[in-house]
C-alpha cells in the first residue's frame, strides 16, 4: 500500500453562528451551514477540507452535500492523494452540480498530501508569497448601517471596502454609496452586484452617482445577471472601471467565453463555485488570456478561506482579495491558517496544509 492512499473519509456537519446576517441582493444567511471532510492516507497524515454551499448562488445546501459525501465515504478508499487531477476528475462526473461538495473532498486530500510531507500548501501551489491583503464587505442593508460599518472598517486599517448592491431601487443604493464615502473617504471601493442589476444603464448611473459623491471605485463586480455577456461587453467598454465576473464564472469554458466576447476585465475566483482543481484551473487560463484575478469566498470559515489564500499566494498575480466572511462568524470551531493584522493575510505560519485544524 502506497503511504500516500486514502484509508478513510469522515463527514459532518460545520455549523458556525454570524455575529449578524450576511445579505447579497440574491440572498442571506444567517448562520454558516457548511459540511467538514477529514480524511487519512496509509502513512496517518490527515487532511480537512470545508464545504460551503450558499443556496442563492449554487443551488446547494447542506442536507445535498452532506448526503452526496456519505454516499461516497466507501468509494473514496484506495485512492492515491498523487493522483489529485484523476481523482478531481471523478469527483466532477459524480457530484457535477455540487462543486463545494466536491471542493471539500478535494481540499482535504491536498492537505492531507502536503501534510504528509510538511508543505504548506502556498508552496505547493506555487510559492510566489506569502500575503495578501483583503477587501472587508459592507452586506446589503440600511444606509445607516452601511455609514457605521464603513467608519468601523476604515478606522479597523482596511484600505479596500465591498460593497453590495442590487435587488432594491437604485435610489436606495445610491444612498448608501454616498453614506460610505462620507464616512470613509480613504478607502477604495468595491460595488458588488450578485448580478441583480436591472441592465447596464443601471450600472452606469450607479457608477456616475458614485463618482459624484467622491467615491473611490476601484471596481465593478457581476453588475448583470450571468447570461448578459452584450451588457457586461459594453461596460467593459465604458465603465471606466474594471468589470468583473463572479456568477458568470464557474469553469474554465466560461473563463474562455468571458475572454473571447470581451465580457469581463477581471475573473473572481471561488472554490466553492468550481471545486478546487478547476479554480486552479480557471485562475491559469484567466492569466493566459490577458484576464485580471480576484480571489473570494462563500460563507466560509478559515478552512476554506486558508485554501484560497494558499491558492492565490501560491500562484502570484491576483490584483484583488475579497476573502473575510469569517470576520462575520461567532465561535469558530477551528483555529491556524493565516494571521491576520487589519487586511493583510500572513500565510507564513502555515507549516504544512493549509495549517487549519480542530482543536
Amino acid at each position: 500500500m502506497s503511504p500516500t492512499q486514502l484509508t478513510r473519509m469522515e463527514v459532518e456537519k460545520l455549523d458556525i453562528p454570524l455575529r449578524e446576517p450576511f445579505a447579497i441582493a440574491t440572498g442571506t444567511q444567517v448562520a454558516a451551514l457548511n459540511v467538514l471532510v477529514r480524511v487519512q492516507l496509509a502513512c496517518g497524515a490527515t487532511g480537512l477540507g470545508e464545504a460551503a454551499p450558499f443556496p442563492a448562488v449554487t443551488g446547494e445546501t447542506q442536507q445535498a452535500v452532506l448526503t452526496a459525501l456519505t454516499g461516497l465515504r466507501r468509494e473514496l478508499p484506495g485512492w492515491d492523494a498523487r493522483a489529485w487531477r484523476p481523482l478531481a476528475r471523478w469527483l466532477q462526473q459524480r457530484l457535477p452540480e455540487l462543486p463545494s461538495a466536491r471542493c471539500a473532498v478535494e481540499t482535504a486530500v491536498l492537505d492531507a498530501l502536503c501534510r504528509s510531507s510538511s508543505l504548506p500548501m502556498h508552496s505547493f501551489f506555487g510559492g510566489a508569497s506569502t500575503q495578501l491583503e483583503t477587501d472587508l464587505t459592507i452586506p446589503v442593508g440600511d444606509v445607516s448601517a452601511a455609514s457605521q460599518a464603513a467608519s468601523r472598517m476604515a478606522a479597523a486599517g482596511f484600505r479596500t471596502l465591498k460593497l453590495k448592491v442590487g435587488g432594491r431601487p437604485l435610489a436606495e443604493d445610491i444612498e448608501r454609496i454616498q453614506a460610505v464615502a462620507a464616512a470613509a473617504p480613504e478607502v477604495g471601493l468595491i460595488l458588488d452586484a450578485n448580478a441583480a442589476l436591472a441592465d447596464a444603464r443601471a450600472a452606469l448611473t450607479l457608477l456616475a452617482e458614485a463618482r459624484r459623491a467622491g467615491a473611490q471605485v476601484l471596481l465593478l463586480e457581476q453588475p448583470l445577471p450571468r447570461g448578459d455577456l452584450e451588457g457586461h461587453r459594453m461596460l467593459c467598454a465604458c465603465a471606466g472601471v474594471p468589470v468583473a465576473a463572479d456568477e458568470s464564472a464557474a469553469s474554465v469554458a466560461d473563463v474562455v467565453q468571458l475572454a473571447q466576447q470581451g465580457a469581463a476585465q477581471v475573473v473572481n475566483i471561488k472554490i466553492m463555485k468550481s471545486g478546487l482543481i478547476e479554480a486552479l484551473d480557471m485562475a491559469i487560463a484567466a492569466r493566459s488570456l490577458g484576464l485580471g484575478l480576484m480571489i473570494g469566498g462563500m460563507v466560509e470559515s478559515p478552512l476554506a478561506l486558508s485554501t484560497s489564500a494558499c491558492l492565490a499566494a501560491g500562484l502570484g498575480g491576483f490584483g484583488w482579495v475579497d476573502l473575510d466572511t469569517h470576520l462575520f462568524m461567532d465561535h469558530i470551531p477551528l483555529e491556524g491558517g493565516f494571521a491576520q493584522r487589519a487586511g493583510v493575510l500572513d500565510l507564513s505560519p502555515i507549516a504544512a496544509g493549509h495549517g487549519v485544524f480542530c482543536p
